[in-house]
C-alpha cells in the first residue's frame, strides 16, 4: 500500500481498453476490426499501385490522392496492431515508450491528413475558380515541396507532445480510455500539473486542424459562389460533382476528430462508450 500511495510511484506500463463491459464479446468484435484492417490496407495499396502504373493518372489530383492513401496506411499500421491485440489475445499492456511513440505517429499522421485534405481543397478551388491558371499554379514539381512543408509542420508541432509526457510521473491510474494511445488520454494519467501541456495540446489542435478546416470551409464558400454564378445548371452540377468525394472525406475526418477532442477536454460526464466509438470512427473509417 505504501508504494501505491507514494506520489513518486511510476507505472511501467499502461493498460489499453476495448469496448467497456463487452469483454466476453471481444473475439467476435475482432472480426469486423480484422475485416476493416485488411480492406484498408488492400484498398489503399491498390490506389497507390494504380496511380503508380497508370501514366494518365500522373496528375495533381491523383498525386494528392496517393498522399492521402499513404497517410491512411500509416494510421492503420500505427493503430490496428494494439486494437487487434486486445480483441484477439487480450493483450492490454503497452510500455510507456511504446505508447509515446504510438501517439506521436498517430497525431503526426492526423496532422498530415488534415494538410492533404487542405491541399485537395486548394486544388479544387484553383481548378474551378481559376482554371486558366491551374496548370501554372498546381505543378507536379511543386506538389512534393508542399507536402514536405506540411510534414515538417506536423512533426515540429507534435514532437513536443511525447517529450512533455516523458517528464511526468504516472501515479493515479494506468488504464487508458482507448485501444491505442492519444495525448489527451495519457496526459490525464499524470499526477503532475498538466495545465500548460493541456493548453499546448489545444493550441496545436487549433493551429493545425482548426486552421485547416477553416481554410477548407473558405475554399468551398468560394467554390460555391463561383459555381452558382455559372449559367448552365449542367455545368454547375458537373463542377460540384468533382468535390463530392473530397467533401465526404473532410466530414468523415473532422467531425469525429473534433467531437473526440471536445469530449476529452470538456465532457467529464460523457459516456465511455461514446468516447470509444468516436475514437474508432475517427481512425478506422476514413481509411475505408
Amino acid at each position: 500500500m505504501s508504494a501505491v500511495n507514494d506520489t513518486k510511484f511510476q507505472f511501467a506500463v499502461f493498460l489499453l481498453t476495448g469496448l467497456p463491459e463487452q469483454e466476453d464479446m471481444h473475439l467476435w468484435i475482432s472480426i469486423p476490426f480484422c475485416f476493416m484492417y485488411v480492406i484498408s490496407i488492400v484498398e489503399n495499396l491498390v490506389i497507390l499501385f494504380t496511380i503508380k502504373t497508370e501514366p494518365s493518372l500522373h496528375e495533381p489530383m491523383y498525386i494528392f490522392l496517393s498522399m492521402l492513401a499513404v497517410t491512411e496506411l500509416g494510421i492503420s499500421i500505427a493503430t490496428i496492431p494494439t486494437i487487434l491485440g486486445i480483441y484477439l489475445f487480450n493483450s492490454r499492456e503497452i510500455s510507456l515508450n511504446a505508447c509515446f511513440a504510438q501517439l506521436f505517429f498517430i497525431h503526426s499522421l492526423q496532422c498530415f491528413e488534415s494538410a492533404v485534405l487542405l491541399l485537395m481543397a486548394f486544388d479544387r478551388f484553383i481548378a474551378i475558380c481559376n482554371p486558366l491558371r491551374y496548370a501554372s499554379i498546381i505543378t507536379l514539381p511543386r506538389i512534393p515541396k508542399m507536402g514536405l512543408v506540411f510534414v515538417l509542420r506536423g512533426m515540429v508541432i507534435v514532437f513536443p507532445l511525447p517529450l512533455f509526457l516523458k517528464r511526468f510521473r504516472y501515479c493515479r491510474t494506468n488504464v487508458l480510455s482507448h485501444s491505442y494511445c492519444l495525448f489527451q488520454d495519457v496526459m490525464k494519467m499524470a499526477c503532475s500539473d498538466i495545465s500548460i501541456n493541456s493548453i499546448y495540446g489545444l493550441l496545436a489542435k487549433l493551429l493545425i486542424m482548426g486552421l485547416d478546416s477553416l481554410l477548407i470551409l473558405l475554399s468551398y464558400i468560394m467554390i460555391l459562389k463561383t459555381v452558382l454564378s455559372v449559367a448552365s445548371s449542367k455545368e454547375c452540377l458537373r463542377a460540384l460533382n468533382t468535390c463530392i468525394s473530397h467533401l465526404c472525406a473532410v466530414l468523415l475526418f473532422y467531425i469525429p476528430e473534433i467531437g473526440l477532442s471536445v469530449i476529452h477536454r470538456f465532457g467529464k460526464g460523457s459516456s465511455p462508450l461514446l468516447q470509444v466509438f468516436l475514437g474508432y470512427f475517427s481512425l478506422l473509417v476514413p481509411p475505408l
